[in-house]
């Protein structure tokens, strides 16, 4: 049985912990690994190994740091289908949904090799007679990042690249459910010609998690979860006096105008609700038709029926399974809420299965037609392959639909007016928009903006926030006398 290893002080080595977790295949239940719960003396080593690498690390050239992310890149495109490969048995995405993950994934690396024109800071001459102020652009120290299951190359990748190129040292703390790609992910690292120390890898769950949050010598958390962790990791972290930024939970709304292009419409929401098995918290889990539009879910419904989740290499498979059994029986009993509250199971998928993978962890694609805001299936992410259906009169209507929740990462309009997209985009509460986009996650050299109960911090995640995030910034103001002459040792200078 393959044991996953810690890494620490640059060097893979082998936990002594007497608690491990199996890692399993969601398609088969097949342990494919086993993850250890590291002791607390390897956790508080490894971040005192982070601590000492960054006496060194932080006074490296920024443009050598950036050197090093180029290199990472190329590698990182040189083993993209082996990394998704990996993504794929772990996690059981399809293939090309997990070559999407490892390549999000790499558009940010490639945004930190841009980092001595993130970190450049400003001047202003002669603030005062014979005075200039200008700022400096400095590393916190050590960090740590917490990451979800449900993107294991992407979202380590929007941290602990970008924390370290701004010359900090990084603890990471992957999901336990799928260890083995940002294991992989580490080994590359190193051969892009990482020094020793400047990151450090330690697996766990909560236990670890309160460790780093409580430890003195961690000044920045990094987190992307689900709601009820992230709210604790944002107060416990925040009450130890840390930086902490906290993507979490969403329920994400598409907005369906009449004169939208039908057959557009239709594509990108059955794409968007279950792709990735719906297991992204930018997917697409209500959709709100507007007007006659509601007369098309008769062909949602169809396009819907079409589509089924299978093995990660079975071409004609639109999904791959949910990650957990635990996962797939939260989200049957909200399907089966869903009807108990009246709404209209317009197709079901609680029975799913897949021939020769019938352990596996399936949900077919769902539809509920005439849904409420007060029912469970709308107040509650249910992070699986279930599309809601509300219907409404005006765009007035559907924008404060959106407004009234309490979640905020991303929405998107349908539409061919470009008046209705100014007034949705100006108007909506929502830190993310897509205009006739299904998923508008930004590219890196913006940032990732979820607002309201989709983000707790200040400084959101990648981009140049992300930059800010993981660095102080230092204001020098300078005066310099021109007397007759500045001597010293050695020294002997006439300004005259």
């Amino acid at each position: 049985m393959h044991q996953v290893p810690l890494y620490i002080g640059g060097e893979m080595r082998q936990s002594t912990s007497s608690q491990w977790l199996d890692v399993l295949n969601p398609a088969n239940q097949e342990v494919l690994a086993q993850v250890p719960l590291a002791t607390e003396d390897e956790v508080n080593e490894a971040i005192a190994s982070a601590k000492e690498a960054f006496k060194t690390w932080k006074d490296v050239p920024v443009t050598e740091r950036a050197r090093i992310m180029m290199r990472y890149a190329q590698l990182l495109k040189e083993h993209h289908d082996e990394i998704a490969t990996i993504i794929c048995h772990e996690l059981g995405k399809t293939f090309e949904d997990a070559k999407g993950d490892v390549w999000r994934g790499i558009e940010v690396v490639e945004q930190a090799a841009n980092a001595p024109s993130n970190m450049m800071g400003e001047t202003v001459s002669n603030v005062a007679r014979n005075i200039d102020t200008y700022s400096l652009i400095q590393p916190l120290g050590v960090c740590a990042g917490i990451t979800p299951f449900n993107f294991p190359a992407m979202i380590p990748l929007w941290m602990f690249p970008l924390a370290i190129v701004c010359g900090n040292t990084f603890v990471l703390k992957p999901s336990e459910q799928d260890p083995l790609t940002p294991m992989r992910l580490v080994e590359l690292f190193e051969e892009a010609g990482a020094p020793k120390g400047v990151l450090q890898v330690v697996h766990g769950a909560k236990d670890q998690v309160n460790q780093i949050l409580e430890h003195d010598d961690v000044r920045a958390i990094s987190f992307v979860g689900s709601c009820a962790v992230g709210q604790y990791i944002y107060d416990k972290g925040t009450a130890n006096l840390k930086r902490v930024q906290c993507c979490v939970g969403a329920k994400n709304h598409l907005v369906v105008m009449p004169d939208a292009h039908k057959e557009n419409v239709i594509n990108n929401l059955v794409g968007s609700s279950v792709g990735a098995a719906g297991q992204r918290c930018m997917g697409i889990s209500v959709a709100v038709f507007v007007g006659q539009s509601k007369q098309w879910v008769d062909d949602l419904k169809t396009a819907l029926s079409k589509v089924h989740p299978g093995t990660w290499d079975n071409q004609d498979a639109a999904y791959g399974p949910q990650t957990t059994a635990a996962a797939k029986e939260r989200i049957l009993s909200l399907i089966a809420k869903g009807k108990e509250e009246g709404a209209e199971c317009l197709l079901d998928g609680s029975d799913c299965t897949v021939e020769g993978y019938e352990k596996g962890n399936w949900v077919g694609p769902t539809l509920f037609a005439n849904v409420t805001p007060d029912m469970a299936i709308y107040r509650e992410e249910i992070f699986g392959p279930v599309l809601c259906c509300v219907f409404v009169d005006t765009l007035e209507e559907a924008i404060a639909l959106i407004n009234d929740n309490p979640y905020g990462n991303g929405t998107s309009l349908f539409t061919a007016s470009g008046a209705a997209a100014r007034k949705f985009q100006h108007h909506i509460e929502v830190g993310q928009v897509g205009i006739n986009v299904p998923i508008p996650v930004p590219l890196p050299f913006f940032s990732f903006t979820g607002w309201k109960g989709s983000f707790y911090g200040d400084q959101h995640t990648y981009g140049k926030q992300g930059v800010r995030f993981y660095t102080e910034t230092k204001t020098i103001t300078a005066r310099w006398f021109e007397d007759d002459a500045v001597s010293g040792p050695n020294m002997s200078i006439n300004l005259k």
